[in-house]
């Protein structure tokens, strides 16, 4: 029996919906607060690897987040120049490949038929302006000034998390220096499984995302002030690092740069919250809670696993409390680490791209290595 009835989850993403699904699973009555009118999917597309695929398991979705998307193996590794330097990601387990490509639409879209099949109430348009958080309930104010109680608030509306700010205060993430850029394309015919070219100035990777589609990621400095670009220099920029690749899948990408707007651009930041995540009856997952940045593909994978865990506990604790905290044993040691080796390989990057010496001792493989071990143990 749950020790929750009636959950308000604020942000309607990946992390968000992972957990109203679970819940709704075991009879919870749950609405989810999604600020936006109508949802546009942020992002391109999404490399999940087999502890992402556990986690959709466990609320169903896994089969059909495969079928949607494109199982591959492990990711092939090259020199800008085309030199192969190694495999990385876990090999297969049981029915879980070593990676699924998929659209960030695609899933989102998956994840939302399910919400609403078993009862979720979407709220869109909506978020929350205040917060009455106790030990016994929550009360919260809407932006339509409506108020409304719930058993618990779960916050899962991302690295700049508002609730966040409401729960524990101001807490501003850090800009580490580098930037993403994602590209979507028609499947190069070449693609069998993902590619990874390592340049001096940038890396790029081209992910399957089923059999029609593709999307390019390109890794870059752009320097110390979290730099924002200019639209029109999008597509001149990209064109410019993607020169350094002579790989014929980088150079037909290149020509295919059109479009400004199917540019996804973003300085890349993270953020971790002490422990706990939790305060009375509002707790933090995700992003708001432990943004990781994307050198290891896992910020989403580990929102889902915080959705999936969170039900868990609460639907086998007697208490929130009790529930609460022993979802934050279960997930924070895990989070850290590979926030950390995230961060780690980040700054090391960031290095290379300016031409500096990595730290003495500095072990890609090993840190890379760690924390693949620690995707591949249970959550």
């Amino acid at each position: 029996m749950s020790a929750v009835k009636k959950v308000l989850v604020v942000g309607g993403g990946i992390g968000g919906q992972s957990v109203a699904i679970a819940l709704a699973k075991n009879g919870v009555e749950v609405e989810i607060a999604e600020r936006l009118d109508a949802y546009n999917v942020y992002g391109v597309g999404i490399i999940q690897q087999s502890n992402a695929l556990r986690a959709l398991d466990r609320i169903g979705l896994a089969d059909k987040t495969m079928e949607e998307g494109y199982p591959y193996g492990q990711l092939k590794m090259y020199t800008a120049g085309g030199h192969f330097i190694g495999l990385a990601g876990a090999p297969p387990v049981e029915k879980y490949p070593s990676h699924n490509g998929i659209s960030r639409r695609t899933l989102h879209e998956i994840m939302y038929s399910e919400a609403i099949k078993v009862g979720v109430i979407y709220k869109m348009g909506t978020t929350v302006t205040e917060i009455e958080n106790n030990e016994n309930e929550v009360t919260v104010t809407f932006t339509n000034n409506t108020k409304s109680t719930y058993d618990i608030l779960i916050a899962s509306d991302g690295i700049n998390s508002d609730m966040r700010a409401l729960i524990f205060g101001e807490f501003k993430p850090r800009y580490m220096g580098v930037s993403v850029w994602r590209y979507p394309f028609t499947k190069h015919a070449d693609l069998d499984t993902s590619y990874m070219y390592y340049g001096k100035r940038s890396k790029i990777g081209f992910v399957p995302m089923c059999e029609k589609t593709m999307y390019m990621f390109l890794v870059s400095a752009e320097g110390a002030d979290n730099p924002w670009i200019e639209k029109s220099a999008y597509v001149p920029m990209l064109k410019d690092y993607l020169a350094e690749f002579p790989a014929k899948i980088a150079q037909d990408a290149r020509e295919q740069l059109t479009d400004p707007n199917l540019v996804n651009y973003r300085p890349i930041e993270a953020s971790h919250l002490p422990d706990p995540w939790f305060k009375n009856r509002a707790i933090v997952i995700g992003d708001g809670a432990h943004a990781t940045v994307p050198q290891l593909g896992s910020g989403a994978a580990l929102a889902l696993e915080d959705g999936v865990v969170l039900a868990e506990e609460l639907e086998k604790a007697s208490t929130v409390d009790e529930a609460f905290k022993a979802f934050m044993k279960r997930r924070y040691d895990r989070c850290m680490a590979i926030v950390n080796a995230s961060e780690t390989l980040a700054e090391w990057e960031l290095m290379e791209f300016e031409g500096k010496p990595l730290p003495e001792g500095a072990n890609l493989g090993k840190v890379i290595g760690q924390a693949v071990g620690t995707l591949m143990a249970p959550f």
